[in-house]
């Protein structure tokens, strides 16, 4: 597939990893244009990320933060027939990229998922217990096909997001609400396994502790819950 790929990357405080994640983007997928957005970062991400000197990497800093309105900003500025996301400070799973993006002959969306033969999730029980849980109550409430309707990691046709603009409001449960409209709208969607492996030390930004985690996990249910009464 000769296509244009764009690669978005929403960050904040990821100096320690974001040189790393832009080198195995370049490695993988060396074409790629890459978009950046950080939403006010105070370690030097941007200094870090532009220090490469990378042709390909274009960067946006803003002073708000959200990880729903960076894609979306990030998506506005892409100009890729494939779009894609990746967390960025998950540098490990780019190697799948090439392979998804090959899927897309096939399919309109293309995820990594953790729910599926072939993939594993090596974080601590409990966020393993709490994610798997979700996604097994949201598969069957929503009555989708998809494994894993919070992974988040994707590709996709860029004429897929022109027929649906995600709606871009709060954390990474926005992918889950976007991607059960696609999958409404009969796109075709395929799901290819991964590792999800232990988040480096300082990195995660979704359990830094219980009580941001539940709060997190209480805006994954409302979401759930718009998701089930919005049909259109």
């Amino acid at each position: 597939m000769n296509k244009r790929i764009s690669i978005i990357l929403t960050t904040y405080n990821e100096a320690q990893e974001i040189k790393e994640t832009i080198n195995e983007i370049n490695k993988f997928l060396p074409t790629a244009e890459i978009i950046l957005i950080d939403d006010n970062s105070t370690d030097e991400t941007i200094k870090e990320a532009k220090s490469l000197n990378n042709q390909n990497l274009i960067c946006y800093s803003r002073k708000s933060r959200g990880l729903a309105s960076a894609f979306l900003v990030g998506l506005i500025n892409s100009s890729g027939d494939i779009v894609g996301w990746v967390n960025s400070n998950m540098s490990n799973v780019i190697k799948n990229y090439p392979k998804m993006i090959s899927k897309l002959d096939e399919a309109d969306v293309v995820i990594l998922s953790r729910y599926m033969e072939g993939s594993s999730d090596e974080r601590n029980k409990f966020r393993v217990f709490a994610s798997y849980f979700l996604n097994k109550f949201s598969k069957f409430i929503l009555r989708s096909k998809i494994n894993d309707i919070t992974s988040g990691l994707h590709v996709m046709k860029r004429e897929v997001i022109l027929s649906e603009i995600p709606i871009a409001f709060g954390h990474g449960e926005f992918f889950m609400e976007f991607v059960i409209r696609l999958e409404r709208k009969n796109h075709k969607i395929i799901e290819l396994p991964y590792t999800h492996t232990i988040d480096k030390e300082g990195n995660s930004k979704s359990f830094p502790n219980l009580y941001t985690f539940s709060i997190l996990g209480f805006f994954y249910i409302l979401r759930l819950l718009r998701t089930i009464f919005k049909r259109q």
